[in-house]
């Protein structure tokens, strides 16, 4: 792998209190970004205490990573629509600028009851809560960050997906379906920003990683929970402005191949097909990927 530097850059990292979004954050500092701020807030099952002390911690990872004072830590809710123009207002006034958005923060079905369970035996406000945060979440982040891009004419935006085979498969909750939402909000901010010097990727891991995330615990079956660190670092860097509205997936990477080879072979099949009412300004996005070609398009 190429070395890849953020030198200057400035970012936002929604959920990243722990897991991957921590790993995202520290691997930023240490590619040379100018700041990182990390947001977290806490889910019904959570104490805010707990979420301040996961803060400090990733943020002294930051600091330890890229220098002192590189890192800076929010309790923020993505849902909520003052606490993300405090977000942004924030980083502004620590670093003076705003690159960067990765929209890690999200829940899984976990919060609407059991796992393994029919749609109509799920907990309605728990199934509402996920929607709004998986998918209201990212849209507000993305509407309170985009404005300072725009302004500059350059940033790079992603949110967190997963693979489109489990997006609809039974007992999915609301969990899967909010995550393809998502992938259409990405498409159609992706042909929004088209020219502006702003694109908006996908990026998941690849399977179920060992985090907290999906059960509520570390169970060590899956993957590491840095699987998205050099995808995330490509992504947000000045190599990958070819790329817009393109699904990623972390696991892929291999360090053998030069960066944009790598990227490629990370790349996914199109979820969804080929707009036909407007043309479309998005090259890539609908370009079948190396991975689909050889029938394995079900792994993104």
């Amino acid at each position: 792998m190429e070395p890849i530097s953020l030198s200057g850059k400035v970012a936002i990292i929604a959920g990243a209190s722990r897991g991957m979004g921590r790993e995202i954050a520290i691997a930023y500092a240490a590619a040379g970004a100018k700041g990182v701020t990390v947001t977290s807030a806490p889910a019904n099952d959570e104490a805010r205490d707990a979420i301040e002390a996961e803060l400090a911690e990733t943020v002294a990872a930051i600091d330890a990573a890229g220098g002192a004072g590189t890192g800076l830590g929010l309790v923020a809710e993505a849902t909520d629509w003052a606490d993300c123009q405090m977000v942004v207002a924030r980083t502004l006034e620590a670093f003076g600028a705003l690159h960067v958005l990765f929209h890690n923060a999200g829940k899984s079905q976990r919060y609407h009851g059991d796992r393994d369970i029919p749609f109509w035996e799920t907990e309605p406000e728990g199934w509402r809560d996920v929607i709004t945060t998986n998918v209201v979440g990212p849209y507000m982040m993305a509407k309170a960050a985009i404005p300072k891009m725009l302004e500059g004419g350059w940033g790079r935006i992603m949110v967190t997906n997963k693979n489109a085979d489990s997006q609809h498969e039974k007992f999915a909750g609301a969990y899967g379906p909010s995550k393809a939402a998502v992938e259409a909000q990405v498409l159609s901010w992706a042909e929004e920003t088209a020219g502006t010097g702003v694109t908006v990727n996908c990026l998941g891991p690849g399977g179920a990683v060992n985090t907290r995330f999906g059960r509520g615990e570390i169970r060590d079956r899956g993957l590491d929970a840095d699987v998205m660190n050099k995808m995330a670092l490509w992504l947000a860097s000045e190599e990958s402005g070819d790329y817009n509205g393109c699904r990623f997936t972390g696991k892929y990477w291999d360090d053998s191949l030069p960066n944009a080879e790598a990227a490629e072979k990370c790349r996914d099949a199109p979820l969804f097909p080929v707009p036909c009412s407007k043309p479309t300004k998005l090259d890539r996005a609908w370009r079948d990927s190396e991975r689909a070609v050889a029938g394995t398009q079900t792994e993104g």
